[in-house]
């Protein structure tokens, strides 16, 4: 039989539990408090140095107001994966630089106008307004020493430059449809940080003080709104579908395999996502993610091509199929939901047709006999 504990031992103990559990409670209510002060340096930041007000989640009135009868409903575009700054030498592939960055831009925004105005039937139909998002990983960044020796500008030189390309896209897109939402998400390209933390992941990424700046330069127009979320996901209904827009890194599944490529784990993790949020209140239609550099449409789910295009890690890492440059646009109608959707092509193809082919052909297998 095993000695009895006396009531001075087992106080002892009791006495040994509780200091462990205060230690926990005081050190995580230390983290709490230093979470708190980030958050607060961040909204001075904004309000300080931006001189922009503190995050609104509330979308513009026009975005959940019923369209007239006849109207092709709201365009919506996400403009992710930029990589500005990075440099891709592929000969007969794919080239990338700043100099082609800003002529895809330019080309995206040009093209997503005429795409609206004149492509989606009656052109005097006036649309109530358009939604850019931007969905991360617009900077290249000095994450992996290849890329720290390979890029053609700083993570500085970037973040001013962009702000200026983006702002003239922007800029572009109110003239032609009058008013601009603009929710923005962090990529992980962007971060300051050698390895991705999901502990104030907006605030350690150059990219939130992109959205910041162009915040800034429109902060007088009454008719472009930011939402800039303090967290990774930033959610937005358009007459009631109701949308989640994240990067794509953190949908809780990595990986894929030869077959199917990306889209096994991109549909485990729309999954979880879906069952995660809906448990906290936050259920969505249409999962918005770009990071994958493919171009994907399926119900409830819109993955977003890069404006990089293919480069040395997909071909020679991944061995991933080729990917022209684009990216995506669709529109959602008061009463149909989504419905068009569009691939806004950034390059031309890259075996284009060298002769003129007839617009259809068939091949009439009526006579064919199989021998008995």
């Amino acid at each position: 039989m095993p000695p009895s504990i006396t009531l001075e031992k087992q106080l002892a103990d009791a006495a040994a539990i509780i200091r462990e559990k205060n230690a926990i409670l005081n050190a995580n209510r230390k983290q709490i408090e230093q979470l708190q002060k980030d958050q607060d340096d961040a909204r001075r930041v904004r309000e300080n140095i931006y001189r922009i007000a503190a995050y609104d989640p509330e979308p513009p009135e026009w975005t959940v107001r019923e369209g007239r009868a006849g109207a092709r409903g709201v365009p919506a575009t996400i403009w992710s994966d930029w990589h500005y700054g990075e440099v891709v030498r592929m000969p007969g592939i794919n080239t990338y630089d700043k100099g082609v960055a800003k002529r895809r831009i330019k080309h995206l925004a040009e093209t997503t106008v005429d795409l609206a105005i004149n492509h989606m039937g009656r052109a005097k139909i006036t649309y109530p307004g358009c939604i850019v998002a931007l969905g991360g990983d617009m900077l290249g960044g000095d994450i992996h020493e290849e890329l720290m020796k390979t890029n053609d500008r700083t993570t500085q030189q970037a973040i001013e430059d962009l702000i200026d390309l983006i702002a003239g896209g922007l800029e572009m897109m109110a003239t032609t449809f009058g008013k601009l939402y603009v929710p923005c998400v962090v990529g992980n390209h962007g971060r300051s940080t050698k390895k991705m933390q999901m502990k104030e992941r907006v605030f350690t990424s150059h990219e939130w003080n992109v959205y910041c700046g162009l915040a800034r330069y429109f902060r007088r127009s009454k008719h472009v709104q930011f939402s800039i979320p303090e967290t990774a996901d930033c959610a937005f209904n358009i007459f009631g579908h109701r949308y989640l827009l994240t990067h794509g890194d953190s949908l809780g599944t990595k990986g894929g395999d030869g077959i199917i490529g990306a889209l096994g784990p991109i549909m485990r993790g729309t999954l979880k996502t879906h069952r995660s949020e809906a448990q906290i209140g936050r259920d969505f239609d249409t999962l918005l993610i770009g990071h994958w550099h493919q171009y994907i449409t399926l119900p409830g789910l819109i993955v977003n091509n890069s404006l990089k295009g293919y480069d040395e890690y997909a071909h020679l890492t991944l061995r991933a199929p080729y990917s022209r440059p684009s990216q995506a646009l669709w529109f959602t109608h008061p009463e149909h939901g989504i419905t068009a959707h569009w691939q806004v092509y950034l390059e031309k193809q890259l075996t284009p047709l060298t002769e003129e082919k007839p617009w259809v052909s068939w091949q009439d297998f009526a006579d064919t006999r199989v021998a008995a």
